[in-house]
């Protein structure tokens, strides 16, 4: 093939290039933000994380050993299982799956980092910060105690009156915020950043994976956000969403909260099974069996994982009907998955397999994972399901799905990947000792805990009586637990022995496997950015390696002197510009570590010392996004003898133009959410939902509003025009139109708000009241973001930094305006027209 650049190159390009992307030292690693460093810090977190949460599962197993153990009183024992069960889920399985990402999508992609580092920077700080502190409430007796599930009304105020789950909704929120954020970056960075000639047909299936699993964070975190939200607003201002006598219910926090936690056990096994589809074809020296099926598997699986939110809610008295549904895509969803299992099992048999640790760590995924997904489609029958609730069986099925479908695999990936990080790979000795002693410890403990459900002992007691028979399968549970407990101790010894991150080595292709992460790398990623040919490139391009190492293919050195990489299109990945990317900045950091000290001292009613910790955090993103939409250069750069990119672009090739949409897709999800609330309070408790006595405002309270949120989104299309016009127009005419567009908008909001008021609704009288100034609640959350976003744009002109050609400060305020806009108006056309439609006043 033809290089887009000669040999040899110029002796200073790799040195400039080393100095380029050379990382911080000391104290100043924190402020990193390359994603080789924070993915490597986030892994780690999460990892922590599972530590602290398997102690706190030792202690439960611990007290269940024995009958009428006093080891821990029911109270504690209701605050560890509730943290053993919200640390692995939010604190470890999503984010350790998330960080997985992050860490080896750039080398995957071939990408020198990908396109938002800082904002992957804030979501790893802001988990790490609000993690710990989180985790430190059980210090204090402060820890929530209600499952991991937070069920109504059992978290009410009345049955929950001190802050124990305020620290869960409040710190759960913010976390699944700052997952959000990770999940734009890896979105926009699958779509925009690929090696060029790494069209959607060569992609590799982890990015595959990652890409629906990001996708499903978006349209799955919203609902858990805004159900916390909702709780919160009941519980600090008493508006009655999930009280019945006041035309709430509680089994609605239920739909909330398993439209978001079905899927999530999704979210957290398509990454594992992605990972999984790298590993198998590495050490089967094959390339994967059913490449395309496996892609449609994954699209299958994370498409059905949102219709089965209902079959963990079988026995709250849901229609018949519905059961029958969600019961068949529940053993439908088996199918894809299937697929799956199938294609390793077959790539296996067509290759000549290397039996080494990740192998081993597969083979026990595959195992482990067969069995839970049998025992899932067991409880995906409603009759079994009304027997086995709320039982063992049920924890069991739980552990064996979520440890076999992400645990395994996640240590499969430890000892196949770390070698891209580490100078030395982990140890094949040790590794078996860990592999066994997990797979023989998991076994003893979950499978006995079937027969100890099937028995009859119910979940989440704190002891119970000798007569029962149930000791001895829990001796048996706990003794398992501990030798899971001593495979984790080897392997945190084995990494302690050869983990050797950040020296600028790294261990090679140990397994000799064939795509772009395994290249020759250091900081900077490859020294230059390879044409891809197919999906295993190091195996059909034979000479990729050397020639990437000399500098052949596209940008071997920084040409604008900073760090850049390619952005290309999103189907068939072709060079489109020159993205210049940050340098290190404490940005982030502080930003992140305000922002969780904000949320935190909400959840302890500190709310000054919040409003001024809320203020220094947005002063601190205001300022990392300052330097972003950087100027654009009248040539373009050269990053081949002959091809040559520009930097930056405006609009719908930009790739802030990209992250805009995918928030407002989260956005429209959350909202999507509370038209549900709203549509399905109304359903349940129609009767005492609506008073008989409220009037609804006139409906020139639903014209004035309307009219000025469109007249602010009308002067933000006139002041993008003249910012295309620029500099041939006078720029006073743009501040002009965004300066008009913000008090437009605050006076629709305050308009709706009054109308609402001027009739006598109140939020706390009843659920409907509640439900109808939450929307203004949502919308007063765009106001006031977007007031801050329009300021900015105000201060970036009159400093010079908005031109016709650097204007994605203006463009993505835009976007986000004319949403804010369009979700006001249906919101005001829902709460206006739906009672009248239905006779309610």
């Amino acid at each position: 093939m033809e290089y887009p650049n000669s040999l040899p190159r110029p002796a200073e390009e790799l040195e400039k290039l080393e100095k380029v992307w050379e990382p911080p030292r000391g104290f100043r690693m924190f402020s990193a933000v390359n994603n080789n460093y924070v993915g490597v810090y986030y892994v780690g977190a999460s990892f922590l994380f599972f530590i602290l949460a398997g102690v706190l599962a030792l202690i439960v197993r611990t007290q269940l050993a024995v009958p009428e153990n006093e080891l821990v009183g029911h109270e504690l024992y209701n605050q560890l299982f509730t943290m053993h069960g919200t640390v692995m889920m939010f604190l470890f399985a999503v984010p350790a799956v998330e960080a997985m990402g992050v860490l080896l999508l750039p080398n995957m992609l071939g990408a020198r980092d990908l396109p938002f580092p800082r904002l992957s920077a804030y979501a790893f700080w802001a988990y790490f910060a609000g993690g710990l502190a989180f985790f430190c409430s059980i210090f204090f007796g402060l820890a929530p105690n209600g499952g991991w599930f937070m069920y109504p009304p059992l978290t009410s105020m009345e049955f929950s009156p001190g802050l124990n789950a305020d620290f869960w909704l409040l710190g759960i929120g913010f976390i699944e915020i700052s997952a959000i954020a990770g999940a734009i970056e890896i979105i926009v960075g699958i779509m925009k950043t690929r090696a060029p000639g790494m069209s959607l047909d060569k992609l590799p299936v982890y990015a595959w994976a990652m890409l629906v699993f990001a996708g499903m964070i978006v349209f799955g975190f919203p609902a858990v956000i805004l159900a916390t939200a909702l709780l919160e607003l009941e519980r600090a201002f008493d508006w009655p969403f999930f009280l019945a006598d006041r035309g709430g219910d509680p089994v609605l926090w239920q739909h909330l909260f398993w439209f978001f936690g079905h899927p999530e056990v999704y979210i957290i096994f398509l990454p594992a099974a992605g990972m999984v589809s790298m590993i198998v074809p590495a050490m089967a020296r094959t390339p994967l069996v059913a490449y395309r099926l496996v892609v449609l598997a994954l699209l299958a699986t994370g498409f059905l994982s949102f219709g089965l939110w209902v079959h963990h809610m079988y026995t709250t008295g849901i229609p018949p009907l519905s059961l029958s549904f969600f019961s068949a895509a529940s053993m439908a969803v088996a199918i894809p998955s299937g697929i799956q299992v199938f294609a390793w099992i077959a790539t296996f048999a067509a290759g000549r397999i290397q039996f080494k640790v990740p192998t081993l760590f597969v083979l026990g995924f595959l195992f482990i994972f067969t069995l839970g997904g049998l025992t899932g489609v067991m409880v995906a029958l409603v009759p079994f399901d009304w027997q086995a609730h709320d039982t063992y069986f049920v924890v069991a099925h739980l552990h064996y799905v979520l440890i076999g479908g992400m645990v395994f695999p996640l240590f499969a990936a430890f000892y196949y990947w770390i070698p891209i990080v580490s100078e030395r790979p982990l140890s094949e000795r040790l590794g078996k000792w860990v592999f066994w002693l997990l797979f023989i410890g998991v076994n003893v403990t979950f499978f006995t805990m079937h027969i100890t459900g099937l028995a009859g002992m119910p979940r989440r007691v704190y002891t119970y009586p000798e007569n029962v028979s149930w000791g001895a399968l829990n001796m048996v549970s706990t003794l398992g637990s501990y030798m899971i407990a001593a495979g984790v101790l080897v392997f945190v010894i084995d990494m302690f022995r050869n983990f050797r991150p950040f020296t600028g080595k790294n261990a090679g292709n140990v397994w000799n496997a064939g795509t772009l992460e395994w290249l020759p790398s250091g900081n900077y990623q490859t020294r230059s950015i390879p044409h891809v040919t197919s999906r295993e490139p190091l195996w059909d391009q034979p000479k990729l390696a050397h020639d990437v190492v000399a500098g052949r293919y596209y940008l071997p050195g920084a040409p604008t002197g900073g760090r850049e990489t390619i952005i290309t299109s999103p189907i068939d990945a072709r060079p489109q510009y020159l993205l210049k990317l940050p340098g290190s900045s404490w940005g982030p950091f502080l930003g992140a570590l305000f922002t969780a000290a904000f949320f935190m001292s909400l959840v302890v009613k500190l709310y000054m010392v919040g409003l001024a910790l809320g203020a220094l955090a947005i002063a601190m993103i205001i300022w990392w996004m300052w330097d972003t939409d950087p100027e654009t250069r009248d040539h373009p750069i050269k990053v081949g003898d002959e091809v040559e990119l520009p930097i930056n672009v405006v609009g719908p090739a930009s790739h802030s133009w990209w992250g805009t949409v995918v928030l407002i897709l989260v956005g429209a999800t959350l909202f999507t959410c509370l038209v549900f609330s709203y549509l399905y309070l109304w359903l349940v408790n129609g009767e005492i939902w609506l008073p008989e006595t409220h009037q609804l405002p006139e409906l020139v309270w639903f014209v004035v509003p309307t009219a000025l949120f469109l007249a602010s989104s009308a002067a933000v299309v006139f002041a993008g025009r003249q910012a295309s016009q620029l500099p041939r127009v006078n720029p006073w005419f743009l501040r002009a139109a965004v300066f008009l567009a913000i008090p437009l908008m605050m006076a629709g909001l305050a308009t709706a708000i009054y109308a609402d008021w001027h009739v006598g609704l109140r939020p706390s009288e009843s659920s409907y009241g509640a439900v109808v100034y939450m929307f203004s609640v949502v919308q007063g959350v765009y106001v006031a973001a977007l007031t801050l976003m329009g300021l900015f744009v105000l201060a970036r002109s009159l400093t010079g930094r908005l031109s016709a050609s650097r204007r994605a400060s203006l463009d993505n305020t835009a976007l986000l305006w004319h949403y804010m806009t369009a979700q006001g108006v249906i919101g005001l056309t829902l709460t206006h027209f739906f009672p009248r439609l239905m006779g309610l006043s």
